[in-house]
């Protein structure tokens, strides 16, 4: 970390949204011109500023110091303050204003306009009109600049100030003084520990209301973000002791308080000793589903004229697909009840089910809609089924400006019957606001599997709605015989099982194995093993594109197989950075967006390539399934490289080729459902790169899916008041 002082030069880059610059600031008494990146709001040309950073070196442009802190260094001088007022930052304050101000207040003029701008009146040419505007615009120019003293005066990183700005404008210091635990909830990405830092060093008592109210919800949120709907009351009674010193007496009083106000839901649960303390919205989400699916079930679906003969013959006819006896009866139940749950592993026949269904309620007229939870879902399914699928979101016709959906229980969805795939993907809030928009005359398919990875969202719809049993549940277990002729359906299901997988080398009769282990406890060997398999081995035997068709899936971020460190080795493999002009970034680099983005049409977990970088224009351009979408260099924080990502990140794909490294050093994260996970995204190819301890690790931890939620017992036939 070092810290400049310098003259800003100009500004070649600005983000009006966020405020991340590109500039020039000459320093030194040579005047040697810097150039500065990062989160500097309202700087101008013309000002003096000590910045305090490290020194990054870009591929193309060299070294670059990229901010962690800055100031403004007011001038002193009677020279300095006239070129500083000159340099335009204060509208209405011309040459001839300026000179009139210096005149009259000499080197005191910067604390005039600051500190007694009704002063200003008494130069010619300002009446009390433009006094107040020149203070007015003094003010704003500086009101983030005050934000930030504030943070850094806290050991909060500024990128959180314009944020903060925005939310509150120029009283964000007093907003945030008079409730610092207030940022928590209306500042994205700021939760109750950088709040409580900022509330402890203004001395705030540590059982004031706010805080203990603002620790509650911090708590329940984090037992959200692990996928529960609610917390335990005793949980939370423990966390605020041990974590936060607060007594148990006051978090109750706190909860009750919340209670009655309106923020959470306190009621008993079924078989348990303590309470279940939920948000409003969960509470309402959770509550919801259950009486919904209750409410549909209770119209009776109108018989329908057509025998199993002539469904089969209809199915054969427009699919070409003999189905099973197992396959015919559930495809006749799906045409006599309102909500169905379709689940089974890999090879068990659910998409030819659900082309089945599709073909059968289109013959008998019946208007269907297709859908899954993410956009990789949906296209996949759009292509096994060759209709038009769509995301959950864009069925209910989510407007990203509001945060609405315009499909609800007052407009419903014109449709006799919805079939949502993935849907073990589904969260608790998403499933809510689908059946609002559901018309009780609907019928609703629920396919999955159940055993892969839950919805990284809070809950664990699909499970909860199978062990409540009050819908039709169909699991598949037939597998069918060409499925049984490969080694990563029938390892899939040995995995299923809590059975090791058959890691024995396969050799197959005049043709290569679909599945491989290859024994590697070191890490950095395996990262090797991994790089080597996908530039030259498997492009080689498999006649595989080495970035298109293979994918790493790997169980977390962090270590050296993790995905910030594979990406690097792929990146230098795959697509070498001698050419590089974006920084981290490659023209024909792999990458994935990170976040739903509703105004780009690009979602979680889209998989695309980059196609241009314009370094004039700071900006590059990254191809999704044909389609061109533009990132400003700001922007592009919302972008990974992608030859690596995690099991979660691939849930709803399927890759031609996949690479799994399982090691011991992600014993934390290793799971059953997540090796399945990993394994049934491969059609073709899938090999395993790591050790059988770990592997070992995973099948015998199946605890994943034991989230807390209450929606099985408010769904169950025999659920009694919770």
């Amino acid at each position: 970390m070092i810290t400049i002082e310098g003259h800003l030069e100009r500004i070649t880059y600005y983000n009006k949204e966020n405020h991340y610059t590109v500039a020039r600031l000459k320093t030194g008494k040579d005047q040697t011109p810097v150039t500065v990146i990062g989160f500097m709001p309202a700087v101008s040309p013309g000002e003096t500023l000590k910045i305090k950073g490290r020194w990054e070196t870009h591929p193309k442009y060299g070294q670059q110091l990229k901010v962690e802190t800055f100031e403004v260094v007011l001038p002193a001088t009677v020279d300095g303050i006239k070129k500083y007022l000159e340099s335009g930052f204060i509208k209405g304050i011309g040459p001839k204003i300026v000179s009139a101000l210096i005149s009259r207040y000499k080197n005191r003029t910067l604390e005039i306009i600051e500190k007694n701008p009704e002063k200003l009146a008494k130069v010619k040419g300002i009446g009390k009109v433009k006094a107040a505007q020149i203070s007015n615009f003094w003010r704003e120019h500086h009101a983030i600049r005050d934000i930030m003293r504030f943070l850094q005066e806290n050991g909060i990183t500024t990128s959180y100030s314009a944020k903060i700005f925005k939310e509150y404008g120029k009283d964000a210091v007093n907003i945030i003084r008079n409730d610092p635990y207030r940022i928590a909830g209306d500042i994205s990405g700021i939760g109750f520990y950088i709040a409580d830092r900022i509330a402890q060093n203004l001395t705030v008592p540590k059982d004031k209301p706010e805080r203990i109210n603002a620790c509650i919800i911090h708590i329940i949120e984090r037992f959200v973000a692990q996928g529960h709907t609610f917390a335990h009351e005793e949980q939370i009674l423990k966390r605020c002791e041990n974590l936060f010193q607060i007594e148990r007496s006051k978090t109750q009083d706190a909860m009750l308080t919340l209670a009655d106000a309106g923020e959470l839901v306190i009621e008993k649960t079924a078989g348990a000793e303590t309470r279940a303390v939920y948000l409003k919205s969960l509470h309402e989400a959770e509550t919801g589903i259950a009486n919904r699916i209750k409410a549909v079930l209770s119209v009776p679906i109108p018989p329908l004229r057509i025998d199993p003969y002539r469904i089969a013959q209809e199915v054969l006819r427009k699919l070409a697909i003999e189905l099973s006896s197992e396959q015919l009866n559930v495809l006749q139940e799906c045409l006599s009840h309102r909500v169905i749950v379709i689940t089974g592993g890999p090879g068990t026949g659910k998409t030819t089910l659900i082309r089945s269904i599709n073909a059968v309620f289109e013959f008998l007229e019946k208007r269907i809609i297709l859908g899954a939870p993410t956009g990789r879902a949906a296209r996949r399914l759009s292509e096994v089924t060759r209709r038009e699928a769509s995301t959950v979101h864009k069925i209910l016709g989510y407007n990203f400006k509001d945060g609405f959906f315009d499909k609800n229980q007052d407009n419903p969805l014109d449709a006799d019957a919805i079939i949502i795939d993935e849907a073990s993907m589904v969260d608790v809030y998403l499933i809510f606001y689908l059946l609002r928009a559901i018309s009780m005359r609907c019928v609703l398919i629920l396919v999955g599997d159940v055993f892969q990875l839950p919805s990284v969202g809070p809950g664990n719809v699909l499970a909860d709605i199978i062990n409540s049993k009050r819908v039709k549940i169909f699991e598949l277990k037939k597998i069918f015989r060409q499925a049984q002729e490969s080694p990563i359906v029938m390892n899939a299901h040995r995995i299923r099982a809590g059975e090791m997988p058959d890691l024995k080398k396969q050799y197959m009769p005049e043709k290569l194995s679909e599945f491989y282990f290859i024994e590697q406890n070191n890490p950095d060997r395996a990262v090797e093993t991994i790089v080597e398999l996908c530039s030259e081995r498997i492009p080689k035997v498999f006649n595989f594109d080495c970035v298109n068709d293979i994918q790493v899936l790997t169980p977390m971020h962090k270590g050296v197989v993790g995905t910030a460190n594979l990406n690097q080795a792929l990146q230098k493999a795959l697509n070498p950075g001698s050419a590089s002009k974006g920084g981290r970034f490659n023209i024909e680099d792999k990458v994935m967006h990170l976040k739903n983005n509703y105004q780009k049409e690009v979602f979680n977990g889209d998989i695309g390539t980059i196609t241009s970088i314009d370094t004039a224009n700071s900006s590059l351009s990254v191809n999704y399934y044909g389609r061109i979408v533009a990132y400003d260099f700001a922007e592009t924080e919302e972008l990974s490289l992608a030859y690596a990502i995690t099991v979660h990140k691939s849930q709803g794909s399927e890759y031609p080729a996949v690479i799994v490294p399982i090691m011991t050093q992600h014993s934390a994260l290793l799971q059953r459902n997540l090796l399945y996970t990993a394994i049934t995204r491969g059609k073709k190819l899938v090999i395993l790169v790591g050790s059988k301890k770990a592997i070992n690790i995973a099948l015998k931890n199946d605890r994943s899916g034991n989230r807390l939620s209450g929606l099985a017992n408010r769904l169950s036939v025999n659920a009694g008041a919770l």
